[in-house]
């Protein structure tokens, strides 16, 4: 019995020390990819940022959406589509939180290409709330020709970018429970146009060209809630904003998450506690007539 004990603890103190050495090599890598930048012939890894959604508590802030929207407005839909996400979806319990008035007032500002009518024509009316966010291209091939190539729909963009984080962060991120690849990655992304003499240049993208100009800059963008009208919290603002369009119930989950494990530890104890009473007499002796 006390060698099996000592084997246990043996194992649980190298458990620990894996632990603790994955934790010291991954500050250094993470101050290494700091670093990386420097040689325009390397890949450095987009580094970790602080998200209010991150984590199993995380949630999303409303006044940072609302201003990410805003960015996505007035300059990501220039470009890009949305086309998972309905006027209606910004008045959801999570997200941006405008009033059931604001949608409606704000789809009645785009045009909605709707039919056909008893004529059998098709035909433009005001949006509605249940509309979803209408694209500047009528097609693929009207975007390919106007930009040279066809930008990808940012409804699940936080979602499908990511990128390979490396030993030993994949063996941390299950204990910190790390998911924020995408955001990381378009916030670097959106921040990596370091080279003034190539504006196609970007840090963090692969082969570091890219088909999409710098699309930010200094004051582009007047916040009315005296944010600053920078480049880095621009990105910060769209990128809250585009997490909560791939995962607009983000919170709810979160929410069920806890109240589920909440249950399965009481129930685990209750389990316990029935399986000590009912074996609690196992070793006595049955009495014999």
């Amino acid at each position: 019995m006390k060698k099996a004990n000592a084997f246990g603890g043996g194992v649980g103190l190298a458990a620990v020390a894996l632990f603790a050495v994955a934790l010291v090599l991954n500050a250094a890598s993470v101050s290494a990819e700091t670093g990386a930048g420097q040689n325009p012939h390397e890949q450095p890894k987009p580094p970790p940022q602080e998200w209010s959604f991150a984590g199993p508590f995380g949630h999303y802030n409303q006044p940072q959406l609302q201003r990410g929207f805003q960015i996505y407005r007035e300059v990501c839909a220039n470009c890009h589509s949305l086309k998972l996400i309905a006027f209606r979806n910004l008045a959801d319990p999570g997200g941006p939180s405008f009033s059931e008035k604001q949608v409606k007032a704000l789809a009645a500002t785009y045009k909605i290409k709707d039919g056909p009518n008893d004529s059998g024509e098709m035909f433009e009316r005001a949006g509605r709330p249940s509309d979803y966010f209408p694209w500047n291209f009528a097609n693929e091939q009207a975007a390919r020709a106007a930009l040279g190539a066809v930008p990808p729909d940012l409804s699940l963009i936080a979602k499908a970018r990511t990128y390979e984080r490396g030993f030993p962060q994949f063996l941390i991120d299950p204990f910190i429970q790390y998911e924020e690849h995408g955001p990381d990655y378009i916030y670097a992304l959106l921040n990596g146009y370091t080279n003034e003499q190539d504006p196609q240049w970007n840090e963090y993208m692969p082969g570091h060209k890219i088909a999409m100009p710098k699309p930010l800059a200094d004051g582009v963008v007047d916040y009315e809630d005296g944010s600053p009208k920078t480049v880095p919290q621009y990105a910060r603002d769209v990128t809250a904003f585009l997490m909560w369009a791939s995962e607009p119930k983000l919170e709810e989950r979160k929410r069920l998450g806890m109240s589920v494990l909440g249950f399965l530890s009481i129930y685990a104890l209750l389990l316990f506690a029935a399986k000590k009473k009912i074996w609690s007499h196992a070793g006595a002796k049955i009495p014999m007539d």
